[in-house]
């Protein structure tokens, strides 16, 4: 369900809090038409990626989880608990040119959920903000390893 923040927000948005999903949850509401399921294919590569480096858990966000008609991308960021960066794929440790190699690949960006994001806090402290009103906004976590075969 999304809600209306109101004070400017262009679109309706996640309630506020860290909202527990699967993979299927987030297809079923999100995948919903032919552009969002090309994005959501670029999500899944993400998902895959970061798996394969034991990454525990990821945070979707961005436009592609609000009620925004045709979201440019996805935005989110991963918690690098316990991760082995040797594993992890160079291009999302890549934040030069505005993550074009990122957007290139997965069609979106991500960023380690703890690290500093200014004077906002961390990624995963600014990705629960609604960029346009500055209210509070929920955001979606996938928990790691996905069981196999449960990939739409």
């Amino acid at each position: 369900m999304l809600i209306d923040v109101g004070s400017g927000a262009p679109w309706a948005v996640l309630p506020p809090g860290i909202h527990d999903v699967t993979i299927a949850d987030i297809a079923d509401r999100f995948a919903t038409t032919p552009h969002r399921r090309w994005l959501f294919e670029g999500f899944l590569r993400v998902v895959e990626a970061l798996e394969a480096a034991n990454c525990p858990a990821i945070y979707l966000d961005g436009s592609f989880t609000t009620a925004k008609d045709h979201p440019g991308d996805f935005d989110g960021c991963w918690d690098h608990t316990g991760m082995d960066f040797t594993k992890l794929d160079p291009v999302l440790k890549d934040f030069s040119g505005k993550r074009e190699a990122q957007k290139a690949k997965y069609l979106g960006e991500m960023f380690p959920a703890f690290a500093p994001n200014g004077a906002s806090g961390t990624f995963l402290g600014f990705f629960q903000i609604e960029k346009f009103s500055g209210q509070p906004k929920g955001i979606l976590r996938l928990t790691l390893p996905i069981p196999k075969g449960a990939t739409t």
